[in-house]
């Protein structure tokens, strides 16, 4: 039996031109939602809005850079007259840079991780806020497992989605008498663009070759897409994937051995990896 859990609910996808938020607005298509797309990629938004069409939901494109606030306004005002109501806010925008901290020439790119990751989540938020209420609506955030379990050499994206955690876990308190739920998504690594986009400590993009850490037991974008909205479905607290809560047990017990753990199992077998695809090339 399909599905109908957000049908004719409006919903905003932020980061909705690839991957995660892609997946998302497809999904939520499917179910027949009406869905505000949100992005920075006009051209993109308006082939995804008429997918989405084509599959039973409605969708409009409204272009979206969230580290604007103004934008982020304009977002929910948009959403809210084109649909009259607003049920859920799904924050997905982001993006991500490595390298060490004290190797960035300067920290606009530190800065800039944190408007999109952070500062966007929290706009588009306080402007939904009194929509949602209305609505006993949803709020989800989709963060990373870097924001419980942190990885070096990422100190701008883990600091951000820190900053999401926290901002969500008191966010929950504060709307659960007015029947609104905060939902935190933790995902692992996820098969997308987001790590082509990813980049270096001057800014420039890894490319192609940001792929190479993926393997065959990758998570799909639309694996992750399920997921989360079987979760805001059911108004859960926050979704760990992949090694989430082993890890979270784990640096509560021994956060040293954890540490070691995410460097030697974690991070230097993607290394190899990418030293193999760069040797292909």
């Amino acid at each position: 039996m399909r599905d109908k859990s957000y049908q004719d609910k409006a919903v905003i996808v932020t980061g909705a031109s690839s991957g995660i938020g892609r997946a998302l607005a497809l999904r939520l298509a499917d179910q027949g939602a009406w869905i505000a797309l949100a992005a920075r990629d006009a051209q993109r938004l308006d082939a995804l809005a008429e997918e989405c069409r084509q599959r039973g939901g409605k969708a409009i494109a409204v272009p979206t850079d969230v580290t604007d606030e103004t934008q982020c306004k304009a977002l929910i005002e948009r959403a809210v007259a084109e649909f009259g109501r607003l049920d859920v806010l799904i924050n997905n925008a982001g993006i991500g840079a490595t390298g060490l901290l004290e190797e960035l020439p300067d920290l606009t790119i530190f800065k800039r991780v944190m408007d999109v990751n952070f500062c966007g989540t929290v706009y588009c938020t306080y402007y939904a806020v009194k929509y949602l209420k209305q609505t006993q609506g949803r709020i989800v955030n989709i963060s990373s497992l870097g924001g419980k379990s942190p990885l070096p050499y990422n100190t701008n994206y883990i600091a951000s989605k820190y900053a999401v955690h926290g901002f969500s876990d008191s966010l929950r308190m504060e709307l659960a008498s007015a029947g609104v739920s905060v939902t935190l998504i933790c995902p692992y690594w996820v098969a997308t663009e987001f790590h082509e986009r990813l980049m270096d400590k001057d800014g420039a993009p890894r490319g192609p070759q940001g792929r190479a850490i993926y393997n065959e037991k990758t998570m799909t974008a639309d694996q992750c897409a399920t997921i989360t909205l079987k979760a805001a479905t059911r108004r859960k607290r926050e979704v760990l994937m992949g090694p989430g809560w082993l890890a979270v047990w784990l640096r509560v017990i021994a956060p040293g051995l954890v540490d070691k753990i995410t460097v030697n199992m974690v991070l230097k077998p993607v290394a190899k990896r990418v030293e193999r695809a760069q040797g292909k090339e």
